[in-house]
């Protein structure tokens, strides 16, 4: 089967989150016999920046660490029609320009044989709900939601007949527990501030829990404001920048705990969503402590990481895991154990192919039974 992404970025994760999962998927596809494409603007800003930042390094890095994956810019002069010609599914994340929305739709609409799906992993459908809902999906076979809220607010405004609930998850052939790795210091959060979506939730989670403990430890990350800065060197922790996904599982593994803090958006509007980062750190045996959010969807156990309800409770469970190695021990092994069983890119992938079998346009389901039907 042959399967085209339309994405902000495969290249690069700066700022840029989809990018993990949507490498992990694709990778989980060829391995499977399938053929890939991602489609990324020339100019998309989280390339730029990457490049800005980094240089060509950057990007050759990416090539190195996902040699399978394939990638091609488009620009004004693209020709769509062309390279959509022999696709068998073409999968439009919710990042892509609304013009070319539009114009992807317009092809099914003419008579395009591939199943068109529209992949939304944000929170743009609440925050920004004007810009979803002037999106041309009326000729998209498929809505996949990263989570049940989303999906729900899909069919409660109109936006898709069939809707289906598609999370994230992690890619175990990238996240893993490092064993030869000891850890060299307590905590490590692995973020980027934004635009103050969870501000108020990183000092109370985080920066305040750390100083308080005189905890060792890093942030890394992207777009944090000096004010930021300065707080996160007062707790004792070192800023480390941004960091290619691809090092995370050795950055986790130099490290006791990590904390997750989830955006504001997502914990009033859209529970039942996690970031991918919690995916990632308990695919790497990691113990990890939330700050509140609603597991509304039961994606996990209880005792697959710490949940704590306000900063005092962060600190005492930040300290328990320093201090007491049997249930830092304990609190990783559980989360690993779901994540291998439930929240892996392959068993994502088994959820694709379930939907694409039974919605998906008859071209779809007959290169999923016979790959050489062309």
């Amino acid at each position: 089967m042959r399967i085209v992404l339309y994405t902000h970025s495969l290249i690069s994760d700066w700022n840029h989150g989809n990018a993990h999962f949507l490498r992990g998927v694709l990778r989980e596809l060829e391995a499977r016999g399938h053929s890939t494409l991602a489609l990324e603007p020339r100019d998309g800003w989280s390339r730029s920046h990457l490049l800005a930042e980094r240089g060509a390094a950057a990007e050759d890095g990416f090539r190195q660490t996902f040699p399978e994956l394939n990638v091609d810019f488009h620009d004004e002069a693209f020709d769509h029609e062309a390279a959509l010609a022999d696709a068998d599914v073409v999968v439009v994340h919710e990042w892509t320009p609304p013009e070319l929305v539009a114009r992807i739709g317009r092809l099914r609409h003419d008579g395009a044989r591939f199943t068109l799906c529209f992949h939304d992993t944000h929170h743009r459908a609440v925050s920004a709900e004007a810009d979803i809902a002037s999106l041309a999906l009326a000729d998209y076979d498929l809505v996949l939601a990263f989570g049940e809220t989303l999906r729900q607010r899909y069919l409660a405004r109109g936006w898709g007949d069939h809707v289906h609930t598609w999370h994230e998850a992690a890619d175990l052939r990238l996240f893993g527990p490092r064993p030869a790795t000891l850890p060299e210091a307590d905590l490590i959060f692995v973020g980027n501030w934004g635009d103050g979506e969870r501000a108020q939730e990183l000092t109370e989670f985080l920066i305040e829990p750390a100083q308080l403990l005189t905890l060792t430890g890093a942030v890394r990350g992207v777009r944090y404001p000096a004010e930021a800065l300065e707080r996160v060197a007062q707790a004792g922790l070192r800023y480390g920048g941004s960091i290619a996904n691809a090092e995370v599982p050795e950055a986790f593994a130099r490290h006791r705990m990590t904390v997750h803090v989830p955006r504001r958006p997502y914990v009033e509007s859209l529970p039942g969503i996690p970031t991918i980062r919690v995916f990632e750190a308990l695919a790497c045996g990691i113990p990890l402590i939330s700050a509140p959010w609603d597991d509304a969807e039961g994606l996990f156990r209880e005792t697959d990481f710490v949940r704590v309800r306000d900063g005092g409770e962060m600190a005492r469970a930040m300290r328990l895991i320093r201090d007491d190695a049997d249930f830092a021990a304990a609190v990783a092994a559980q989360g690993l154990e779901t994540v291998r069983a439930r929240h892996s890119c392959a068993h994502r992938v088994d959820e694709l192919l379930a939907i694409l079998a039974r919605h998906g346009t008859q071209r779809a389901r007959q290169a999923l039974v016979d790959p050489e039907f062309a």
